[in-house]
């Protein structure tokens, strides 16, 4: 079984990395870097690309292991395409989901004119095979759906509270898992991903 790391700590993203991974039968191992003891990576990218790639090499060259690294964020138009790569310590505080949320409900109070609110959730993976790789395997994904005023749901994590899909009724946080992972932007960029190193593992 290969081991790779994940340049993560999030435990809602290394439950979603293990069941799609677990799922496509290529006998992989995702061990978070924290249980390596590597600490996170500076995110001075400019954009959810160049921070994947960071991530990934940093922990891979933390742990002399392939690593995948997922950056991802809620981009909103009216604000600018805010919070963005900044999704994750939008309100200051790296990963406080509670702060994030009620800063982002502040800054669209004055545009809550009655017309539903758009947001889209963007997943960027990159994979490294090890640090100094020239090719990183790149995988995105994109989910739109509509900013609520209010939170609903119990599930997930981040924005999950306030991402609503109109098709279903639900928020993200209002999903199971299995229905999260089906249509989620990091379920499609992890379904991009798995069928990339199937290719791989074929060759």
């Amino acid at each position: 079984m290969t081991t790779i790391v994940l340049a993560s700590n999030n435990q809602g993203k290394l439950a979603e990395f293990r069941t799609l991974f677990d799922g496509a039968g290529l006998a992989l191992n995702i061990v978070p870097q924290g249980e390596l003891g590597i600490d996170d990576a500076v995110e001075d990218g400019l954009s959810f690309v160049e921070n994947a790639i960071i991530k990934a090499r940093h922990a891979s060259r933390a742990s002399g292991l392939p690593a995948v690294a997922d950056d991802s964020g809620l981009v909103v138009p009216v604000l600018g395409n805010a919070p963005g790569i900044y999704s994750a310590r939008f309100a200051g505080e790296h990963g406080n989901d509670a702060a994030n949320n009620a800063k982002l409900l502040k800054e669209l109070e004055k545009f809550r004119t009655g017309a539903p609110i758009v947001g889209k959730f963007i997943c960027v993976l990159a994979m490294v095979r090890h640090a100094d790789d020239p090719l990183p395997i790149i995988a995105q994904g994109e989910w739109m759906g509509e900013i609520l005023p209010e939170l609903r749901g119990e599930n997930g994590f981040g924005y999950d509270p306030l991402f609503y899909i109109p098709a279903l009724d639900k928020t993200s946080a209002e999903l199971d898992k299995a229905q999260k992972n089906a249509i989620s932007h990091r379920g499609q960029a992890l379904q991009v991903l798995l069928e990339r190193l199937k290719a791989e593992h074929k060759a």
